[in-house]
C-alpha cells in the first residue's frame, strides 16, 4: 500500500522541486564562491548591464574563512546558507503545477522563479537581523537587495524546474 499519491512513472527525470533545488545550490555554490566574486570585481564594468548582472549573481557570497576573529564562518556565510535552505523549502512548498487549472511548463517555471525570489528576500532579511549589528532598517534594505537578486537570478532556477515532473 502506497502512502503517497505520486504517479508511478519510470523516467530519468527528477521532480521539478528537486531540479530547481540543485540549480539553486549550484548557483549559490559557483556564483557565490570567492573565486567568482573576485573575478567579477576585477573584470566587469559596474556601469554596464552585463557587469551589473554578473556582480549581482555574486550577491550570496560565501567564504571559507572569517576576516573578523569575533565572527565565525557561519556568521559570514549565513545569507548563502539560508538562501539554499529556503529555496529548497519554497520549491517544495509552492507546487503550483499540481494546483494549477492547466498544468503546464509555464506554471513550473513561474513556481521555481517565485520560490527563489521569496527565498532570496527572506534569506537577506533573516541574515541581516541575525547577523552582527542587526537592525530593522538594515534588514529592510538588505531585503530589497535580496529580492532584486532573486528576481534577476530566479529565472535560472525556474528554467531548471522545467526539467522535472510535477
Amino acid at each position: 500500500m502506497a502512502l503517497t499519491n505520486r504517479p508511478r512513472t519510470v523516467s530519468g527525470y527528477g521532480t521539478a522541486a528537486g531540479t530547481g533545488a540543485l540549480a539553486a545550490l549550484l548557483l549559490v555554490g559557483v556564483c557565490g564562491s570567492p573565486m567568482y566574486a573576485g573575478w567579477v570585481q576585477d573584470h566587469t564594468d559596474p556601469n554596464g548591464a552585463g557587469g551589473w548582472f554578473l556582480r549581482l549573481l555574486a550577491w550570496p557570497a560565501w567564504k571559507l574563512h572569517s576576516d573578523d576573529p569575533h565572527q565565525g564562518v557561519l556568521a559570514n556565510d549565513l545569507r548563502a546558507i539560508l538562501l539554499v535552505i529556503l529555496a529548497v523549502a519554497f520549491l517544495y512548498l509552492l507546487p503550483t503545477s499540481q494546483a494549477a487549472r492547466v498544468q503546464s511548463s509555464a506554471s513550473q517555471f513561474f513556481s521555481g522563479w517565485a520560490a527563489y525570489v521569496l527565498a532570496a528576500g527572506f534569506a537577506a532579511l533573516l541574515s541581516a537581523l541575525l547577523g552582527p549589528d542587526g537592525s530593522l532598517y538594515a534588514a529592510f534594505q538588505a531585503t530589497g537587495t535580496g529580492v532584486t537578486y532573486g528576481f534577476f537570478a530566479g529565472w535560472i532556477v525556474g528554467t531548471a524546474s522545467l526539467g522535472g515532473r510535477a
